[in-house]
This record gives structure tokens, sequence and C-alpha cells, in this order.
């Protein structure tokens, strides 16, 4: 079931989807296309292409009875990932006895492919793959497939595989010739859904699969496949007629973004599927739609060199800074100026960037300040933190704003430090109300749980804030369903503690329901140290304390953070009352920035049902913000006790909202999709941790985002 961080996703996802046509999508390959598997490929059959970096493909492919959604990240130039989750009627996995009339067998499975080499000259492209390695096994293959482009218009694919890959026209397997480790498959242990079947890697009879395109123009491609996919289980209970191992098909391209693409299969069966692809790395709206930054204002040179200006005007520079600032969505919260020197602290609400708000306040300091000043140095501060000290000169301001290579330059001559230890600053008013709030409609979808795969919420979200100082907040989330699931379905057995499996019981008893309702107080505790403390409601589930300290240097790669929190399990109807269970739980956290954009972090502890273990997450970001990723957990919780799945695993996913809009916003859409919502490795989910707080205005992410300085 889909975790609850933002009921949102769905909503946001499909406008994303939406407006993925306008987007100015990169020219594709005439023969890539994805096959009913949501891979590229043929139809069935996989192909040795790979899509463009970053590329976000969804899939949905039916025919008779068989149902497969597939989300797959071209997570390298070379490597891709997909999560699959498919629906058979009426079938069973081999060993269990046949369905019962009107039984829908529903499965979850993970692949990897990589691109061993690229298409050139009289070499083909050549990729190798992993089908459904983690999950029960259903779809279970292994590959190595080679294509290449004859012209403009054709492209052939051959390949072999083993496994599902190898059922139809199999022969003995080559590699036994290295060892007669490969010669014999040993069974698959179905029941065991989640592990990783590393003893069946390209082992047992292997197939030849193949294939043709042939691009008619750049909306439609024809293709035909020779399939080595036997389908033995699904004809073993009569579900399909493999009357041939030959499949037909086309992929229509009706615009940049989508793909049709219907089939006749195996001599009996017509399919239909449908992607819808984005790129991260395009933008909906390359310029963005903010309002232009003022010009900088460059002083003449008689006063440049002035020494001195008269400081009993600094109440009515405070003031319209502090205005300017705000109406750029920059809340001023303190100041400290000299003859030739000017600092700031502040918060930037607006810009997802927190080096373009610095390019905007450098702007409005230059047409503001008295010509005697010289050195700006800004402190950007979230929450009430001040993350960094980046001290510029006007000078360089004047001189580089239209300059080419602007950007870079400045980034070079910006000095940037850590802003802990610095003098006091006058603490300025807000000019806004410390009180926000705000409603909004919402809809949620719940997958892959128990038997009913597909919840869904519809209603609408009460949020408020109130700012006691920058760095002391309360906040909350109300929410009120109108339509939606009133089922939460059965609970997966397990022998650990509730403490997730009943998600599906919060979201039907909880109407209207608090979703959390909290204080938290955020500190500077020393040089390299920010510290959280929050109470109360913490999320729909659990309430308590949660305490938190990060060692993150300004300049570096890396960071250190430790939490502790005591929790109570809160009643299903998500109002103030609370359940018996109560455990303590916390992580130590490692977080590395691999500055390609790659981010991993390692958490270790004791989780929400009492195991220990280690969580290993890599996300990769985007310029534009996109963030996509997946973690594994692994608890001492016994893959029996754990229940299905065996442990926790899944994808995340975090969209900003400027992209969807083109407007400047700091807001995103964020969930975890995991294959199954399980007790093990179940982790408390607490708003504002501090890294992903403070990174933003950090050395690297100001040097990634530099680039937005100027804009």
């Amino acid at each position: 079931m889909a975790q609850y961080r933002d009921r949102s996703l769905v909503a946001g996802l499909l406008a994303a989807m939406a407006i993925a046509g306008a987007a100015p999508v990169a020219a594709q390959d005439r023969g890539l296309s994805y096959t009913l598997y949501g891979t590229p490929g043929l139809i069935d059959m996989p192909s040795a292409l790979a899509a463009p970096d970053g590329e976000i493909a969804t899939t949905l492919g039916f025919f008779r009875g068989h149902r497969r959604g597939t989300f797959t990240f071209q997570v390298t130039p070379r490597l891709s990932g997909s999560f699959r989750y498919a629906s058979v009627d009426e079938y069973t996995l081999p060993g269990e006895p046949a369905p019962r009339d009107g039984f829908v067998y529903f499965d979850r499975s993970f692949d990897l492919r990589y691109q061993i080499r690229d298409e050139g000259g009289i070499w083909p492209a050549i990729s190798v793959g992993l089908q459904d390695f983690l999950g029960t096994g259903q779809y279970s293959s292994e590959y190595i497939v080679a294509t290449k482009a004859l012209n403009d218009s054709l492209r052939v694919t051959a390949g072999l595989g083993w496994g599902r890959m190898g059922s139809q026209g199999g022969f003995d397997n080559p590699l036994g010739a290295l060892s007669s480790y490969f010669d014999t498959r040993p069974a698959l242990n179905f029941g065991e859904g989640g592990r990783i079947s590393t003893d069946q890697f390209f082992r047992g009879d292997a197939a030849f699969f193949g294939g043709v395109e042939y691009a008619v123009n750049e909306r439609l491609t024809l293709k035909a496949e020779y399939s080595s996919d036997a389908y033995s289980r699904e004809s073993e209970l009569g579900l399909i007629d493999v009357r041939s191992p030959l499949n037909y098909g086309l992929t229509w391209r009706p615009r940049p973004g989508y793909q049709i693409g219907l089939s006749y299969l195996y001599g009996s069966e017509i399919a239909l599927s449908g992607t819808v692809i984005l790129n991260p790395n395009q933008r909906p709206f390359p310029g963005g739609l903010e309002p232009p930054p003022p010009p900088v204002a460059v002083r003449a040179a008689d006063v440049r060199a002035a020494q001195s200006w008269d400081m009993g005007q600094q109440g009515q520079l405070q003031a319209r800074l502090s205005a300017a600032l705000a109406e750029e969505g920059v809340t001023l919260s303190g100041l400290a100026v000299t003859d030739r020197t000017i600092r700031l602290r502040y918060t930037n609400t607006r810009y997802r960037a927190e080096a373009q708000a610095m390019g905007r306040i450098a702007r409005i300091l230059t047409r503001e300040l008295p010509p005697a000043i010289e050195t700006i140095t800004l402190e950007p501060m979230q929450r009430g933190m001040a993350m960094s000290s980046v001290t510029l000169t006007r000078s360089d301001i004047e001189r580089l704003e239209n300059q080419a290579g602007g950007s870079a330059e400045m980034l070079a001559r910006a000095q940037i430090t850590d802003a802990a230890g610095a003098p006091a600053l006058t603490p300025v008013a807000p000019v806004a109300s410390p009180l926000s709030w705000g409603i909004a409609p919402y809809l949620a979808l719940y997958v892959f749980d128990g038997d009913k795969p597909l919840n869904y919420d519809a209603g609408f979200v009460v949020t408020g804030q109130y700012t006691f100082s920058p760095n002391l907040i309360a906040s909350g989330r109300l929410r009120q369903s109108l339509v939606g699931t009133d089922d939460p379905g059965s609970v997966a057995p397990s022998n650990l503690p509730p403490v997730r499996r009943n998600i599906g019981r919060y979201v039907v008893e909880g109407n209207p329901g608090i979703e959390n309702l909290t204080l938290a107080y955020y500190a500077r505790p020393g040089r390299d140290l920010y510290s959280r403390v929050t109470v109360g409601l913490l999320e729909p589930m659990f309430g308590g304390v949660s305490a938190e300290l990060l060692w993150k240097p300004v300049g570096a790669n890396y960071g250190i953070g430790v939490e502790v929190n005591q929790v109570v399990q809160r009643d299903f109807d998500m109002l103030l009352g609370f359940q018996d269970y109560q455990t303590t739980t916390g992580h130590a956290s490692v977080y590395y920035d691999f500055r390609n954009g790659f981010h991993g972090q390692v958490d270790v502890g004791r989780y929400l049902a009492g195991d220990w273990g280690a969580t290993v997450a890599l996300d990769r970001a985007f310029a534009n913000g996109w963030r996509i990723g997946g973690y594994v957990t692994l608890t001492d919780v016994p893959f029996e006790d754990f229940g299905e799945g065996s442990f926790d695993k899944g994808i995340r996913l975090s969209i900003p909202f400027d992209y969807v809009l083109g407007q400047p916003s700091r807001r995103e859409i964020s969930n975890t999709l995991t294959s199954l919502t399980r007790d093990g490795g179940a982790r408390l989910v607490v708003d504002g941790r501090l890294y992903e707080t403070v990174r933003d205005g950090h050395l690297n992410d100001l040097s990634d985002g530099w680039g937005r300085f100027w804009r």
C-alpha cells in the first residue's frame, strides 16, 4: 500500500503526465517503444535499446485476463530499473491448486537492465537484463540481447533468454561449456516472494528470441517478433491458447510523450498497451513563468568610493528592505549594517533553489543600499536555522549581471562558510502574519496491499501553521474524506506488532482525522551542528517525541545524524486518543552526495516494531527538482515472520510544484511506493528532518542551483 506522506501525489502526478505532451521531450529513436512488460523492446520481448537518461515510462498492458502496470526509470544512461504490478484472472502459481472461479492473482516484480555497449559501426547495441529477480518469480527471466539498425527505418533484434524466456524452443544452456553449474535451473520456491533468487540466474535451458521493427514514419512503427516464452503455466490453466510463437504489432505515437500499442499475440490474443513518458531533464516551461527580477542598479564611479553614509537612516533602510524582500517571498529576520558592509539573515519561502533567491536579493540590495556599502553577506535560513554564510561584493554583482559566464564567475568569487557563531544581528519584525492556513482537495490511491489491491480516497485537507519565532513552529493537518473505499481489505498475517499493516483502518475510520499536530523547535547548537525536537501527533499512526541532531559541514559531501523517538500508537479514528502499544525507535544515519546527482543514505537502528537493522537508499536529484530513488531495509526479523514480501523495499518520488505549474514554489509532491506495507523495517514518518531541510543552503546544492542566480 502506498504510504501517506502526501495524499495529493496522484493528482500531481496525473497533472505532470497531462502536460508531458507540452514539454520539449527529446526526439526519440523511431524504434524505441515499450513492451507489454513496460520495458524498451518489441512486443513481449526486450530489445537492447536504452531510453534517454532520466526517462520515466509508465505502461499499462492488457490482453485476455492479463493486466500489467509498470513504472520504468532510466537510472543512468546505461542502467534502468522497473517495478511492475500485474494481475491475472484465475491464475495460481505452479504447485498450487487450480484457482476458484473469479479468483484474481496479483503479483509484484522488479527488473534490472544494463546496456553493455552502444550501437556503433558494425556493432549492435548489447544489453543484459534480469526480469522479476525480486518477486514471486512468476515472470522470472534473464536475457542478453543485441539490437542493430540496418537503415533509418529497419531495426533487428536477437537475444538469448533463460527461465521464462527460455521455455519456448529451449536447448541446452551454452554456458554449460563453462561449468556444469549452469546446466540445471533449480525449481523456484514461489512462496518466498521478495527474495533475490541468485541461484536461478542464467541457469537451465536457453532459447532464442528476436524480431524486426519497421518505422513507417516518426509516429508509426510496425513489429514482428519470435517469442521464447511458452506461457507454460497460463496454458496449463487454460488462460491462453499459444498456437504460435510469432507476435505481430504496431506502436503509434500520437504526440511526443505518448505511445499506444496494438498486438496480435501467440496466434490467439489481441493485446493493447499505452505508455506515458516523462523526462525530468526536460521542463514543460523552459524559462519558468515567474516575473522577471529587477535589473541590477550600477553605481556611478564617483559615488562608489564613498566611505560613509548617514547611519541614522538605518531604520528606514530596514523598512524598505523588509518590504521589498517580502514582495519576492523572502522574510527578513535579522540585519547588521556598517559603513561598508551589510549582513542579512532571511528565509526564502518561494524559490526552490536558494541560489535563485540569493540572486533576487542581490539585485534588490543594489537598488536599495547606500553607494558606500560594498560587501554583502547573505545567510539563508530554513525553520530558523542559518544554513550558510555567502559573502559577495557589490562590484562583482554590478559587473557580472550581463556577462557571459557571469554565474560561474560569481560562484567562484563567493565566500561560502558556516553561519554558526557569527555576531548577533538586529532582529527584524516579520511583515507577514505568523498564522497561515489553507484548504485544498486531495486524491489518494492505495495500492499493492491485502485482497483489495486498489483503494481510493478523496476529500479535502485543512492545513495550518503558527510561527512563534523562526525556529519554533506549530503546525497541523486535518483530513476529511468525502468519497472512497469503505473497506480496508484484509490484514496480512505477521508475527510482529501491527505498526503498519493496519493502515487501511486508519484510512477508513479516521474520518475526519488529524494527520499530524506538532510543535517543532530547531536550533544551531554549534558549528556544523543542527538540532530538532518535535512533539505531538507526529504522523497518522503514531504520536510522541522525536529528537534529532545532525552534523553537516557546509562544504562537505557528507553528513552524520542521530535520531531518537519515544512514540505511542494512535487510535484508528486519528483523533487525540492512543492505543497501548508504545516503543522507542531511532537511527544513526550517514548521508553522502556523490556529486553526480546521486545521493546516498544509510540508516542503522531500531524500527517501530522493535526490530533492529539498516536501510540503504539511493536517490537521483535532477536540476529541475525531481527526485527519484529506491531503498531496501533488512532487519533481524526472519523472512517467515515478516510475511509476504520477505523484507521492506520501495521506490520514492518527489515532484516539485514549479515543474508542473511553471511558477516558483518550494512545495513538492512526495510519496513512497512500496511493494507491500508490512510491519518489519517500518520507520517513523516525521516532518522536517534536518538533512533535507538544511542541505539546500550548503555548498553542493548552492553550486548545483547557481545557474538560477540571475533568474
